[in-house]
C-alpha cells in the first residue's frame, strides 16, 4: 500500500497562503489546510507546532518578498519610508495576508531583514543607540497598524467599497448641524477612510520621523 505523500514545508505555506487569500485567520484551521491537502493534521504539526506557528511563517513569507532585491537608499528618512511602503505594496497584494502578520506578527527571516533595515537606518539618523529600541518599536507598530488597516478595505469587493462610500457621504452629509456642528461644518472637506491611503501612509510615517529628528537634535 503507498503511503500518504509527504510535503515539504513550502508547500505547506503555498496551501495555507492560497487558503488565507480566500479566507480569514479566524476561519483558518490546521485541520482545514490538511484537508486541502489530502493529508491529516498530525502530518502537518511535524513542520508547524502550532496555528499560530504557521500564520506566522505565511506572513514571514511576504516580508521576505518585500525585502527581496531591497537595496537601501537615500537618507535614513527615505529609507525608512521607501521600506514601508515597500512592505505595504506587498502586503497589499495579499489583503488578507495583511491581517494575518497585523495579529500574529512573525519571527522569521523576512521580518528579521525588516527590523535590521529600521534599526540600521535609526542608527543612521544620530539617535543614540539607548533611543533606538523605543522609536523602532513606535514604527513597527505604525506601520503593521497602518497596512493591516488597508487589508479591510482592499479585502471588500467593488460592490462593497461603492455601497460604503455611498453610507459614508450619506452619514456626514446628512448630519443634523445642531447635533453635529463640526461635522456639518466640514461635511464637504472630510473624505472617507479608503481614499489617499497612501498619501497618508507616507504622511503619518513622516509625522513619527520627526519626532526621531526632535529627539536627535535634543540628545
Amino acid at each position: 500500500m503507498t503511503g500518504r505523500r509527504r510535503w515539504s514545508t513550502e508547500e505547506i505555506l503555498d496551501a495555507a497562503a492560497d487558503l488565507l487569500r480566500t479566507g480569514d485567520a479566524e476561519s483558518f484551521s490546521v485541520r482545514r489546510l490538511a484537508a486541502a491537502l489530502g493529508t491529516d493534521s498530525s502530518s502537518l504539526y511535524r513542520h508547524f507546532r502550532s496555528k499560530t506557528e504557521l500564520l506566522r511563517a505565511v506572513a514571514d513569507r511576504i516580508l521576505l518578498a518585500a525585502m527581496d532585491g531591497y537595496r537601501p537608499e537615500g537618507d535614513w528618512k527615505q529609507r525608512i519610508t521607501a521600506l514601508g511602503l515597500r512592505v505595504r505594496e506587498a502586503f497589499g497584494q495579499q489583503p488578507q495576508l495583511a491581517a494575518v502578520w497585523g495579529r500574529h506578527a512573525s519571527s522569521g527571516t523576512g521580518s528579521r531583514l525588516v527590523m535590521e533595515e529600521v534599526l540600521q537606518a535609526l542608527r543612521a539618523s544620530g539617535l543614540p543607540d539607548e533611543e533606538i529600541p523605543a522609536h523602532y518599536h513606535r514604527i513597527a507598530v505604525l506601520i503593521s497598524a497602518l497596512i493591516a488597516s488597508e487589508a479591510g478595505v482592499s479585502a471588500l469587493t467593488p460592490q462593497e467599497y461603492d455601497q460604503g462610500m455611498e453610507l459614508f457621504r450619506v452619514a456626514v452629509l446628512g448630519a443634523d448641524p445642531e447635533r453635529f456642528p463640526a461635522l456639518s461644518h466640514f461635511a464637504r472637506d472630510v473624505r472617507p477612510l479608503g481614499a489617499d491611503r497612501r498619501a497618508a501612509f507616507v504622511e503619518l510615517i513622516a509625522a513619527q520621523l520627526a519626532h526621531v529628528e526632535a529627539a536627535v537634535r535634543a540628545a
